[in-house]
């Protein structure tokens, strides 16, 4: 297939072009750039492509092409926070025009990576599977949302939207992301000798690696129409559904000599969740996730220790918000003044 892969220069694309290329389809990238220099390692080679904002897209942009693999996005909830109203221009209301861009140019497949924190506010010890409630708690989650209401609203015979909930993200990508939870307890551990958790470490997360959602995509994407056609699917492993204690005990071990800290100064995090992966499973049979915690969490040790990754590329590169608000202008380049 001739596949339109967006955000291609980001830490989920950068790791998904390769395993669509090496299953045999045509990848064409669009992105904005805004983190194509986040980079540990050398660079990667990069499928040909349009440099444009979400915002900014064409009809010309989804012309000929058979699939769209939606992961462009402002991606995680500080940024949210401190520019709700970017989240919901860019996350949605551009996502939502891309979709009927692609519906309207002819574009058979739309598969759009969605988040598990949708269900962020469930609570409980029961798995939570795809028809629950959901409950989101941040600008990020609540865009979502919205753009899985109205892309379903746009399916018919010809055009089939599938929503793939990512758990939470990890593992090593040459271009990196060190604030998602594991990628960041790691770093701290390598870097400093500490695993500090700042809640009491009870919230339940459910994790997932960047290869294993890159294999999700890839199924979904060649999947029986009848299978995938207008669903949600959770993407992850029930096995990797642990406290933030319990990753941050894989940390310690991953690290020797470090020490775990829970500190419990951040109060309770409403944001605690087990999720039930079983439905993709049953809709693509034969795939599973195949990575642990413990596995994602030796091969960040190896890959930070390797690339000689430093505390302030840790903590300005590598993290979104710091490298959109000191790197470049959150004003000047996203609010395009």
């Amino acid at each position: 297939m001739r596949v339109l892969l967006t955000g291609h220069k980001g830490y989920l694309g950068t790791v998904m072009a390769p395993v669509l290329a090496e299953a045999g389809h045509e990848v064409i990238g669009l992105d904005s750039g805004l983190f194509a220099d986040c980079l540990l390692g050398p660079r990667p080679e990069t499928p040909p492509g349009f440099e444009v904002d979400l915002r900014d897209v064409t009809h010309e942009h989804v012309s000929d092409v058979d699939a769209v693999i939606h992961l462009a996005a402002l991606s995680n909830d500080p940024l949210g926070a401190l520019a709700p109203d970017l989240t919901y221009d860019i996350n949605h209301r551009a996502s939502v025009r891309l979709a009927r861009l692609a519906r309207d140019a002819g574009v058979k497949r739309f598969l759009y990576a969605s988040t598990c924190s949708v269900y962020g506010a469930s609570g409980g010890d029961a798995l939570v599977a795809e028809d629950a409630p959901l409950r989101p708690v941040t600008p990020y989650a609540e865009s979502k949302v919205r753009v899985e209401d109205d892309v379903h609203e746009l399916a018919d015979e010809d055009f089939t939207p599938v929503f793939l909930r990512n758990a939470t993200a990890f593992g090593f990508s040459p271009r990196l992301r060190a604030d998602i939870v594991l990628n960041n307890l790691v770093g701290h551990a390598v870097l400093s000798g500490e695993v500090r958790v700042l809640s009491d470490g009870t919230p339940w997360r459910p994790l997932v690696h960047a290869r294993d959602i890159a294999s999700a995509f890839a199924a979904a994407l060649v999947g029986p129409k009848e299978a995938v056609h207008d669903k949600a699917f959770n993407i992850g492993t029930e096995r990797n559904n642990v406290t933030v204690a319990e990753i941050a005990g894989e940390v310690a071990e991953a690290v020797p000599g470090s020490r775990l800290v829970i500190t419990g100064e951040a109060g309770a995090d409403p944001r605690s969740y087990r999720v039930d992966f079983a439905r993709f499973r049953e809709a693509i049979p034969g795939f599973d996730c195949e990575w642990s915690v413990k596995d994602g969490a030796l091969e960040l040790v190896d890959a930070y220790q390797k690339y000689g990754m430093t505390a302030h590329d840790f903590e300005q590169r590598f993290t979104r918000l710091a490298w959109l608000k000191n790197g470049i202008s959150v004003d000047d380049t996203l609010r395009r003044r």
